[in-house]
């Protein structure tokens, strides 16, 4: 498997197919600016491809000849459980995709690990706990980076894996996690989907963490796509600066296309237009 699609058909093909595979590639940005909804689109279009190839051709046309589909989608969330995020998918694109598309990703909440040191009370993350399972899940102590690491290593080899988001560790589970442990985890992110394979793609919130952390976590990952938001006269626009991006950024280089104009239709995320940087 040379490259694993992203789901975002425009871009895909700019890239001959997808993102190399074995890479850990940042999706970053201001809140609202598009990079949720990449990774969402990510997600669900991976997981249609498997589930119900007829709307997947549909919606996303023909995948380029080094690209191949991962065999499983999982939807690692620190914060939020898979009704929360279903409905988000469904904000994002039509629902002919996310119907099928949602039977096929795995989603795992790690909220439990999250919030167990903090003060909020536990009915907020885990809800009623009426039986001997949900007593049993709010007993279990292991640390949120444990619980991460543990379902990466059984799950992630080959497989896309979406990350949201990588920024919510910092300070997670009552102070927990420091910011030198989440820089550390994406370089070691980094070392172990280079051997595993697959993608894994980790959302960044970049209104959370400064310049020089942003860096540091570039500077561990393979590549790094940044959405912002750009105003031209009344209009707003969303825009995806191609920041570094291993075996690809050269790619892009030659061609002078480093910024794209992004839109969100039927399909979800994809490149409405391609600026030239010169």
């Amino acid at each position: 498997m040379d490259r694993i699609p992203f789901g975002v058909g425009q871009l895909d093909r700019v890239l001959g197919g997808g993102a190399p595979e074995g890479s850990v590639v940042l999706v970053a940005g201001e809140s609202g600016a598009g990079a949720r909804e990449f990774a969402y689109t990510s997600a669900a279009m991976n997981a249609l491809a498997n589930a119900d190839s007829e709307t997947f051709d549909l919606y996303y046309g023909e995948m380029g000849e080094e690209a191949t589909v991962p065999p499983s989608v999982h939807y690692l969330s620190f914060t939020n459980g898979q009704d929360f995020i279903e409905r988000e998918l469904r904000y994002t694109m039509a629902d002919e995709i996310v119907d099928p598309a949602i039977e096929a990703i795995e989603f795992v909440d790690l909220s439990p690990e999250y919030f167990q040191l903090s003060s909020i009370p536990r009915e907020w993350y885990m809800g009623t706990t009426s039986s001997i399972t949900d007593l049993g899940k709010a007993g279990n102590r292991d640390g949120v980076l444990s619980a991460f690491g543990e379902h990466l290593t059984q799950r992630a080899a080959g497989n896309l894996v979406v990350v949201d988001s990588i920024t919510d560790l910092v300070g997670a589970s009552g102070g927990e996690v420091e910011w030198s442990d989440v820089a550390m985890l994406v370089r070691g992110l980094a070392k172990a989907v280079h051997s595993w394979g697959g993608l894994l793609l980790a959302v960044v919130n970049t209104d959370t963490i400064t310049d020089q952390q942003f860096g540091q976590l570039m500077d561990g990952s393979g590549g790094t796509l940044e959405f912002n938001w750009e105003s031209g006269g009344s209009k707003r626009g969303r825009t995806m600066i191609v920041r570094e991006f291993r075996g690809v950024l050269s790619q892009l280089e030659k061609e002078n296309i480093v910024r794209f104009e992004t839109e969100i239709h039927d399909g979800g995320l994809d490149i409405s237009d391609v600026r030239k940087i010169r």
